[in-house]
């Protein structure tokens, strides 16, 4: 039997998930440029995020529903991930065929478009996939480029003063077009997947060296750095130019590394997983939203910035599209934070 003290004891060891990174001056000034105070520096921009990515029409079968022509796309479910957090300035490109209701949708959740490109005449980027038995795995089934074949990011004049930067998942010289518009970012993190790493591995090298953090998921970061180990893989990113790693897992949670510290957070458990699709998106979505609206990195914004990425991937799988997104408030992401910290507990 463990006594209570001991008990109190682990749980206090398994929730340190920055400990010397988030207390460190040393280590946070390496990464971000810190005023006097140890907070980020005061901008109008301080308070919202920028995300640049992808939004899609995505038809998606799973083993008991199908659904299609729906709302999909790397920025699209970050972003309504991150406005549960704070403000957010949404960069992409779509056709002529983009639907109206989704900008609507966008701007009631507080997401500034004017960073959203319509092109005349194109067609929205489309994918279609279907899932496997076990939920985990998919086969794409077609995928149709369009307008986000030739997209390079224009970054309205008021978004390049961003300090808080997401590169969504996309082409390498997407990101690297973008960082070159900006001004002065504080922290700039990046998706990327399997695709990139095979057809451009060259411009991802160049991203890699111009971000401060990186999110990927465990095979990704195994192919990435040819290690088989994801802890391993994880210290070896940080050779590439990031400093810090979050490599997702899954329904088996995520891990944090950065130089000093070593991080694992378990997943949610979820009972009815209706889409997979976006998870990965939502988790770094809620990771970066919570992060920018604190305007910090101590060690408990990074705390609860991990657990609201983890959360906001499980909320995302129970629906197709932001389905479920759009059922619920922050007051609901906040008490399954509470269901988590009493699961992580006892």
């Amino acid at each position: 039997m463990i006594s209570p003290q001991r008990c109190a004891f682990i749980i206090g060891k398994f929730f340190r998930f920055v400990n010397y990174f988030a207390l460190s001056g040393y280590c946070l000034q390496e990464i971000f440029c810190y005023n006097a105070t140890g907070h980020l520096p005061l901008n109008n921009q301080l308070m919202s995020l920028l995300v640049i990515g992808s939004a899609a029409f995505d038809t998606i079968e799973t083993p008991t529903a199908k659904r299609e022509n729906i709302l999909g796309g790397s920025a699209a479910f970050a972003s309504y991930a991150a406005s549960f957090f704070c403000p957010v300035n949404i960069v992409c490109v779509v056709g002529e065929d983009w639907k109206q209701e989704y900008t609507a949708l966008f701007t009631q959740h507080g997401i500034n478009t004017a960073g959203v490109e319509i092109v005349p005449g194109g067609k929205t980027f489309r994918w279609s996939g279907k899932y496997r038995e076990n939920m985990n795995d998919r086969d794409t089934l077609d995928t149709e480029l369009n307008v986000l074949g030739n997209f390079q990011p224009k970054l309205p004049e008021e978004y390049r003063r961003a300090q808080f930067v997401f590169l969504a998942n996309g082409a390498p010289s997407t990101g690297l077009a973008a960082i070159d518009q900006l001004e002065g970012a504080s922290l700039i993190v990046a998706d990327t997947m399997d695709l990139w790493l095979n057809i451009a591995r060259q411009d991802l090298d160049a991203l890699l060296s111009k971000i401060s953090g990186l999110i990927l998921n465990d095979s990704e970061a195994k192919q990435l750095t040819g290690e088989r180990n994801v802890i391993t893989a994880g210290k070896k990113i940080l050779t590439m130019g990031p400093k810090f790693a979050v490599i997702k897992k899954g329904e088996h949670g995520s891990v944090f590394i950065s130089e000093y510290e070593t991080y694992v957070i378990p997943a949610f458990p979820i009972e009815n997983v209706v889409d997979p699709t976006g998870a990965g998106d939502s988790f770094a979505g809620g990771f970066m939203g919570y992060i920018a609206s604190q305007g910090n990195l101590d060690g408990e914004t990074i705390k609860k910035a991990l657990v609201y990425g983890t959360l906001a991937g499980g909320l995302c799988v129970e629906g197709f599209s932001l389905d479920r997104f759009q059922e619920i408030s922050r007051s609901e992401i906040d008490k399954r934070l509470e269901q988590f910290r009493k699961m992580a507990a006892f």
